[in-house]
């Protein structure tokens, strides 16, 4: 029998956690750590959340995945080779985006996201694709636990430690330094072996994409259960986007956000999906989606409290603590919701189509975020957050979730090399 540790044992397995590390240092550099940056340089809230709409290039990565599948430089591995051009790119990009001025160049700064954002998720593609072909199957569970725990390390690392380098340095020299950091992705890389045997390349670009979309699209109320997966998160993901241009309005240091946002609500989100897990295995999927979804809403009244008290690190903790729990929670049960919908034959793209599609609602309807709280007030916008979940929750009421696809993770692993 296997365990956890023996994973330890493993050359592959060990280097994913500098792997996962690569995959997740851009995301806040595009995301939060942005929006600090533009609002500390007095950009106005209206252009900060028209700037989500940048990061778009993560919901759509399915359309050139096949690419990546079929198609590969000729050195190293199919899927290592492309990991090194992504992750020196990426660092050049990153470089590029911390030399604009947020103010003087909106639009380049624009375009340099866009073009680190493509990248990043390009990256997770094949990264993806590699711990698939690599990782044996006794160590596939443990590889992916390290993975995922690099991929947490660099979501402080960029988010939370860079707003706190941020107060002691130019935002110029904290990108820069988040940048050179890539080059550790691409260590791992040239050091990480090549798999045993190379996943099949798809025969055409149709069994690709075409089978997975038809599939799900012939299913009788499809369409209502791909609105509940774009309108489920959207409150959170609105109230997410602007969270740290709203705390240093309040009158948070940089430090103090980087120390409770980053680090403490990353550590209370891990709690929230272990327990969220947890209560679904007991109470069921639906009864948890619903009551999980009125406690993510319920969550973003704290900070409309926090707006109307002001300046209070012990409300700033709360705050901050329970909207991460609580958002744990309804990922978990999310998650867990996005895999009954997938159909056995089909469940490594389907999944990838359907978490992509999560995102578009909260990306699209936050680009207006800024305006509304500019012109209404921070009380009003959070209020607006919590009006927005409403209708992810009253169609689950309406409508009984379909039974479970038991498939596991084998049968996706399967699928996606094409057995």
């Amino acid at each position: 029998m296997t365990t956890f540790l023996d994973a330890f044992k493993s050359k592959a397995a060990l280097l994913q956690l500098p792997l996962g590390f690569s995959s997740g240092l851009p995301n806040p550099l595009v995301t939060g750590t942005l929006t600090a940056w533009m609002a500390t340089e007095g950009v106005d809230l209206t252009s900060i959340g028209i700037f989500g709409l940048a990061s778009l290039p993560y919901n759509f990565k399915f359309l050139w995945a096949p690419l990546l599948d079929r198609f590969s430089p000729p050195f190293l591995s199919r899927r290592r080779s492309w990991m090194v051009v992504f992750q020196g790119l990426l660092c050049l990009a990153i470089f590029g985006l911390g030399a604009i001025d947020p103010v003087e160049g909106a639009g380049a700064l624009a375009g340099m996201v866009v073009l680190v954002t493509f990248l990043a998720a390009s990256q997770d593609i094949v990264a993806d694709a590699y711990r698939t072909d690599v990782l044996p199957e006794h160590q596939r569970a443990s590889g992916a636990a390290i993975f995922v725990a690099g991929y947490r390390f660099a979501l402080i690392a960029s988010g939370g430690l860079a707003l706190i380098l941020s107060d002691h340095m130019s935002w110029r020299q904290v990108y820069w330094g988040m940048g050179s950091v890539m080059l550790l992705g691409v260590l791992a890389t040239l050091l990480a072996p090549p798999p045993e045997v190379e996943a099949r390349r798809p025969r055409d670009f149709k069994e690709s994409v075409v089978a997975p979309l038809r599939e799900f699209f012939s299913r009788k109320g499809a369409w209502v259960m791909l609105a509940i997966i774009i309108s489920y998160k959207v409150g959170d993901a609105v109230a997410g986007h602007l969270l740290t241009p709203f705390l240093m309005e309040v009158g948070f240091t940089r430090t103090s956000i980087g120390g409770v946002q980053k680090v403490f609500g990353l550590i209370a989100t891990i709690v929230g999906s272990l327990a969220g897990g947890g209560l679904v295995s007991r109470y069921g999927l639906r009864r948890c989606l619903i009551a999980f979804g009125i406690l993510q809403a319920v969550a973003n009244g704290l900070y409309a409290v926090l707006a109307v008290v002001g300046h209070s690190y012990p409300l700033l903790v709360a705050s901050i603590g329970v909207d991460n729990f609580f958002n744990g929670l309804g990922t978990a049960a999310f998650v867990a919701f996005l895999m009954t919908l997938c159909h056995r034959k089909h469940t490594a793209t389907q999944y990838a189509l359907l978490s992509s599609a999560m995102s578009i609602g909260g990306r699209l309807i936050g680009s207006s975020g800024g305006a509304i709280a500019e012109y209404a007030g921070w009380p009003v916008f959070f209020g607006v957050t919590i009006v927005a979940a409403i209708p992810g929750i009253v169609l689950l009421t309406l409508r009984p979730l379909a039974e479970p696809d038991h498939a596991t993770l084998e049968a996706a692993v399967e699928e996606a090399k094409g057995g």
